[in-house]
């Protein structure tokens, strides 16, 4: 029978909670607990503090069979971690001969000598399994205490990488008849997340038990996961996709792609399929679009280039849109954007010319014309689709919808052209 395994990551430091640092090490951990079927039910910060670490042990002891800690383990006076795990345990710090010759090597490798702070290194707490740091100075602390297993490691990412790669990790497979967890994202856009729950909402709840859903929204996006859970991988795998299978009759125009192919992957696929290009007139999204269709490898392919005409002389003078359009219209206007695809398709001899005007805020707008107010265009060499935005009073925000709905834009044209 295989179990239901619980972990939590409690990461230790002030840095952490200053936000001098970034922790990348709770994401990674439990990426990797996700993959060998542990759960990970709380993920804690906590800084070098006696008291709060305290507590953060006594409270992951109640939630989880396993604790994974990383940090507070250097050799100065600030790193806590184990002293207040000798004591926690009701065990003492020792010296480790491995440890200590261990620490050693190191240092003569480096051609460095040996410091007493640096020796303390090899004091750990006695009912701990030393498992060594190949990479680094502070140890690998393994604990099985009243049922749970506590691991301490480096705060040192690639020091810790190491550590649960090659020690905690297998331990933990022949410590736990581990089940099966599979996971599949179906990602859409052009959809809001309740409208998007309105849509699916009888697939959702003919759901079988053992496999959940969740909605993970993003801006100008939405991810569904699907997260089957068994003992069989194939079993478990074959079944998620049954559901999806189910699930796109209901909202065909929104999926675009599933795991970690993106929008502008998505796209890249579509055009080299079809044996198409694109080329691309900016404003106010400043070439964003561009950056995220050239980040894709094979991008030349495909992307003929662009033009970011962003004063209005050179949405005359470069690509050619009327003068007068310009008076009458203004850059921000469906007659604009018009012109901007249609001028762009045809100077670089593209199958589809993509475009945006807008407001990207915070100052520029007004009564009429608000900031957040975007419009894009789409032309595949016989007719023009539009789209009106208004987005939000925040410029980043703004220039990261338009890339996305432009694209989708983009999306839904080839698609029709498919038709």
């Amino acid at each position: 029978m295989h179990q239901s395994v619980n972990a939590e990551i409690i990461s230790i430091g002030d840095e952490l909670l200053y936000g001098q640092i970034m922790d990348t090490n709770s994401k990674w951990l439990s990426e990797e607990m996700d993959k060998i079927g542990i759960r990970v039910v709380r993920r804690t910060t906590v800084g070098d503090d006696e008291k709060s670490l305290l507590d953060a042990f006594n409270a992951a002891s109640r939630r989880a069979d396993v604790i994974l800690m990383t940090g507070g383990l250097g050799p100065t006076k600030d790193d806590l971690t184990k002293q207040l795990l000798a004591a926690y345990f009701g065990s003492s710090l020792t010296l480790f001969p491995d440890a200590l010759e261990d620490v050693r090597r190191l240092f003569e490798s480096r051609g460095k000598e040996l410091t007493p702070t640096n020796r303390g290194q090899a004091y750990l707490p006695s009912n701990c399994t030393y498992i060594r740091n190949a990479v680094g100075t502070a140890p690998g602390m393994w604990f099985e205490e009243a049922g749970k297993i506590w691991m301490s490691m480096p705060g040192v990412p690639h020091e810790m990488k190491y550590l649960m790669e090659q020690e905690v990790i297998p331990r933990l497979k022949k410590a736990y008849r581990l089940p099966v967890i599979y996971h599949k994202l179906i990602r859409t856009v052009g959809i809001g997340e309740s409208w998007l729950s309105d849509l699916i909402s009888e697939w959702e709840e003919k759901l079988p038990d053992h496999i959940r859903l969740a909605y993970l929204p993003s801006l100008g996006e939405v991810k569904l996961r699907l997260t089957g859970f068994g003992t069989d991988q194939d079993r478990i795998a074959s079944e998620v996709e049954e559901q999806i299978d189910r699930l796109k009759p209901l909202i065909p125009q929104y999926i675009y792609g599933y795991n970690q192919e993106t929008l502008p992957v998505a796209i890249g696929h579509l055009l080299t399929q079809r044996g198409e290009t694109l080329a691309l007139a900016e404003s106010c999204s400043g070439g964003y679009i561009a950056h995220l269709i050239t980040g894709i490898a094979g991008s030349s392919n495909y992307f003929n280039g662009g033009i970011i005409p962003y004063h209005n002389a050179y949405k005359e003078q470069l690509l050619g849109v009327s003068g007068a359009v310009l008076l009458q219209e203004g850059a921000v206007s469906e007659a604009t954007v018009i012109e901007m695809a249609t001028q762009v398709r045809e100077k670089f001899n593209a199958s589809y010319g993509l475009s945006s005007s807008g407001i990207a805020g915070p100052g520029g707008g007004t009564e009429e014309k608000p900031v957040g107010l975007v419009w894009i265009a789409c032309h595949n060499g016989q007719r023009c689709f539009t789209r009106k935005l208004q987005l939000t009073q925040d410029r980043t925000v703004n220039i990261h919808l338009t890339a996305v709905a432009a694209l989708n834009l983009l999306r839904q044209t080839v698609l029709q052209q498919a038709e």
